[in-house]
């Protein structure tokens, strides 16, 4: 039998926590609960889920501390849950190391398609047909490993960033358009997000690049897209 894959629910409100477990139970997950920021801390490290679905406002450490501090030994795919909508908290939870961002109140059918998705992402092998490496510049993508180098130096990116770091480096010199890259990396419910793309090209470039204000790599083309440009390609 397949052992089910383990969600990390981590909500100090006891009806989300039932709504969200009976729904995940009924899709076939494993249910882990933590019901402050250093309960989900010490749940995460003890059992090492597949998934953890963070509530932003927890007692103890918020999600935003949770997520940063998971980050420091986990690339765990994690999904924001608040009641905040504004764009700073999204873009806040991105800074922190999250994949996606839920704002409630939500439908739970929602959820769960958010849950499969950045799973699906976390799961994706590199191409069979692909290059194993790419290096552009400074910037070693190592596919197999699912590591990327920056100057020598191992830089952690989340599935997610790695996901869409991929698909640039697929198409080195190439533009893609918006809709390719959140249809390819999201899924089609993205296509139309373009802000949701830009803060993750924001925070991708400051992880590689040397001056972030100034890419020499994850280049924009204004109003289309974004293209990975190496000054040479091995």
């Amino acid at each position: 039998m397949t052992e089910r894959q383990r969600v990390l629910v981590a909500d100090d409100d006891p009806l989300i926590q039932r709504l969200v477990r009976t729904h995940l139970d009924r899709a076939g997950f494993r249910v882990l609960s933590a019901a402050d920021g250093e309960e989900a801390i010490d749940v995460a490290v003890a059992e090492q889920p597949d998934l953890i679905v963070l509530d932003l406002m927890l007692p103890k450490l918020d999600g935003f501390e949770v997520c940063k501090r998971i980050r420091e030994f986990s690339l765990v795919p994690v999904v924001m849950l608040t009641a905040r909508g504004e764009q700073v908290d999204k873009l806040r939870g991105f800074e922190a190391g999250a994949d996606d961002y839920l704002t409630k109140p939500f439908a739970p059918p929602e959820l769960l398609a958010r849950v499969r998705a950045v799973l699906r992402r976390a799961q994706q092998a590199g191409p069979t047909s692909a290059p194993s490496v790419v290096r552009c510049g400074d910037l070693n993508i190592d596919f197999v490993r699912r590591r990327v180098m920056v100057r020598e130096e191992q830089v952690k990116l989340t599935p997610t960033e790695f996901q869409l770091l991929q698909q640039l480096a697929l198409n080195v010199g190439k533009v893609l358009s918006h809709t390719e890259l959140l249809t390819k990396v999201w899924g089609p419910e993205y296509r139309d997000d373009r802000e949701f793309l830009s803060a993750y090209v924001r925070h991708l470039r400051r992880k590689l690049e040397p001056d972030p204000e100034h890419p020499t790599h994850i280049l924009s083309e204004p109003g289309y897209g974004y293209v990975l440009d190496c000054p040479s390609v091995e």
